[in-house]
């Protein structure tokens, strides 16, 4: 059976703050991680990839970094009490009180729901004085326990807080007799467990405290109580305070909307109500696009105006956010079908690709092939290998071929659901399959994957008749796009983008010498500019599009992104080993664990010391990439696998110059950081002898 969340051994009180918040986190993983319920290093960089992407600091003076991860083994809550607050990026100042979840990345629902009742008490200003007041370990631990697993005389009152009954007491009643306006909101950040359920509860306090009736849905890592449809019915406004796309927001079409980021919620929820009781009576507010059978009343968005145009995103960032979505969903074809692709090239032969199709639907394990003849460039030609290693190559082969052609499809379909939802989905598929057909590669999945999710956005900001809004995302906004974006595509875009595709495939064939050798270089500083970021995925999607079209120089592409990603954290771990005196022990069992990392092409290894040295960590690391992918071009090295690093290394030719690559960007990258480093190290003594000497 489990253990508490937290037990007094999770517990430290008035500790002295090791540096900035990477190092607090790093002594949280270390509180963690001695229980027995986390692997420390995974633990710590799960914590810090999440506070990269959002900072944690809360008003109150606390912080919950938090995460779920394959690390953790069983779910665990820490407590740090520092004796001096550390910025943990809240507007409201440092944190003293540091509160990490850990969850494991299958955490179950009442888990996650438990460490959402904590989240929910961590607003309230009593509670958090009563941690502060704590003298004895013992003491935070009955705390937090009263909290998450109450005593029956007390559950009531700490968990009678639920998503849907939420202002349903006598205040709010009276509200509603007296015609105040029904709110609702929706609460959710990316990982579903801290933020998600404090927003909820600061919201629900802020309206208990002006007299509001409102009601809560948290679409959290807890799962999600929706509204029930007497709720929308009354409702007269929306909250949405989120990080992340929510879903079913066609439910409340044509309702005025109040939209910020969930963090607002948490420090300004009276200030969120406040406006969504203004936008009840404003005429020109902002409204949730009517679309389908969500439209409500048949009530029009288009009372909308440029006022509420400031509150959304800009365009470019939607865009980008479109087609990095495109990218995330679009990397598990390509690594599946990269992987199975050179798996049947491990088993059966590089020849396999000519004979897969007609071996893998003609034969069995019954009834296994002899060598199987095809045509090549020189005449006819028998494959190398045959029986079952050509059958189950073949089979791993075909696989993997089907899996690569919905590559251009998946990119495009997912980029325009980016931007419209789910009506964008099929257009966008279909779209992309257009794209293949003539010839436009992913290029013109790009294209066609934003031209469904722009036409199919548009159509969700119509007002159709009651009688049609049914029909709208199923059937009219698909078939309407579709015919659109495939009828552009056909008609008129098709045969240019396949001509600049057909251009572009032309030039990297032909490209030799220093002008491949500059495309490595590129590329290198590219895979190493932000560890996993846009610039990192664009090269990264260059590449994996690329591989479909099966030619020398779209694998030595691949080969230079998958050889330039691996040098950060392979530089860093080296770097770690050299001069172990440069970084704290932190940092060292980083570097350990980044030997791993590295090796298996996981660029993000290197985030830890990229967030706490910025400067002269991503430089050194750029030039060491830009070595490597200049060298894998110079040596002609070609990966026919998407991802993998050196596990990979029966799909890459040759070995030895991939190798090679790899090496001599680390060592440049190792060095160039270790040398900085020193210098900073030798600046600073200097700064503080000359202080002292003062």
């Amino acid at each position: 059976m489990p253990g508490p969340l937290m037990t007094p051994e999770l517990v430290r009180l008035e500790v002295a703050p090791p540096g900035d918040k990477q190092a607090v986190i790093g002594l949280m993983a270390d509180l963690i991680s001695a229980t027995g319920r986390a692997e420390r290093d995974g633990l710590e960089a799960g914590l810090l990839k999440r506070e990269e992407s959002f900072a944690t600091g809360m008003p109150g003076g606390f912080a919950i970094p938090h995460c779920r991860t394959d690390a953790v083994h069983e779910a665990a809550l820490g407590f740090l009490r520092l004796a001096e607050p550390v910025d943990f990026g809240s507007a409201d100042g440092p944190a003293d009180l540091i509160i990490g979840i850990a969850a494991p990345a299958g955490t179950d629902d009442q888990h996650l729901k438990l460490l959402a009742q904590l989240s929910r008490a961590l607003i309230r200003p009593e509670f958090l004085a009563d941690l502060r007041a704590a003298k004895e370990p013992h003491e935070v631990s009955d705390l937090v326990m009263g909290v998450i697993e109450p005593a029956p005389d007390t559950a009531h009152d700490d968990t009678a807080q639920g998503d849907a009954a939420q202002g349903t007491d006598a205040a709010q009643a009276s509200a509603t007799a007296s015609g105040q306006p029904v709110l609702l909101a929706i609460t959710s950040c990316p990982t579903g467990i801290a933020h998600t359920y404090m927003a909820a509860e600061s919201l629900e306090n802020a309206a208990k405290d002006k007299g509001v009736e409102l009601h809560v849905e948290t679409q959290g890592s807890g799962g999600i109580t929706p509204f029930t449809e007497e709720q929308i019915a009354a409702a007269s406004a929306l909250i949405v305070a989120a990080d992340v796309n929510i879903s079913g927001r066609e439910r409340f079409a044509g309702l005025p909307l109040v939209e910020h980021p969930v963090k607002r919620a948490i420090s300004h929820g009276s200030e969120m109500i406040d406006e969504a009781v203004a936008a009840t009576t404003d005429p020109s507010t902002r409204r949730v696009p009517t679309s389908g059978s969500a439209a409500k009343n048949g009530e029009s968005s288009s009372s909308s105006s440029s006022s509420s145009a400031a509150n959304q995103q800009s365009w470019p960032r939607r865009i980008q956010g479109a087609v990095m979505t495109g990218v995330s969903y679009m990397i598990p074809f390509v690594a599946a079908g990269g992987l199975l692709m050179a798996l049947g090239f491990l088993v059966a032969g590089f020849d396999v690709a000519f004979v897969a199709q007609d071996v893998a639907t003609s034969f069995s394990l019954t009834s296994l092939p002899d060598h199987q003849t095809y045509e090549s460039a020189t005449g006819a030609v028998q494959t190398e290998r045959a029986g079952l290693a050509l059958y189950l190559g073949a089979v791993f082969f075909t696989l993997g071929d089907l899996g690569m052609g919905f590559l251009v499809a998946a990119l495009s379909g997912y980029i325009a659901f980016g931007l419209a939802g789910r009506p964008g989905i099929a257009p966008g598929f279909i779209g992309g399959a257009v794209s293949v057909a003539v010839g436009a590669g992913f290029l013109g999945g790009l294209i066609t994957g934003l031209l469904a999710g722009l036409i199919a956005l548009w159509f969700t900001t119509l007002t159709p008749p009651r009688w049609l809004a049914g029909l709208m995302p199923v059937v009219i906004i698909p078939l309407v796009t579709t015919f659109v974006v495939g009828g552009l595509m056909l008609l008129f875009l098709g045969r240019p983008l396949a001509t600049l595709m057909t251009a572009l495939q032309d030039g990297l064939t032909s490209m030799s010498g220093s002008s491949a050798i500059l495309l490595g270089v590129i590329i290198g500083l590219m895979m190493c500019f932000d560890l996993g970021g846009p610039v990192n995925k664009a090269a990264y999607l260059f590449a994996t599009a690329g591989l479909s079209q099966g030619t020398e120089a779209s694998f030595q592409i691949m080969a230079a992104v998958m050889a330039a990603g691996m040098v950060p954290p392979l530089a860093m771990a080296l770097s770690t080993v050299v001069r172990r005196k440069l970084y704290s022990p932190v940092e060292r069992e980083n570097g350990t664990t980044a030997w791993l990392l590295g090796a298996a092409f996981i660029s993000e290894g290197a985030i830890p010391f990229a967030a706490a040295d910025p400067l002269r960590v991503i430089p050194s690391t750029m030039a060491g990439g830009a070595v490597t992918g200049a060298l894998i071009m110079a040596f002609s090295v070609g990966s026919q696998a998407p991802h993998g690093g050196v596990f990979v290394v029966f799909a890459i030719s040759p070995v030895w110059g991939f190798l090679l690559a790899i090496l001599a960007g680390t060592l440049v990258a190792a060095a160039a950081v270790t040398v900085l480093k020193e210098l900073g190290r030798r600046k600073t003594a200097a700064t503080e002898a000359a202080e002292v000497a003062a």
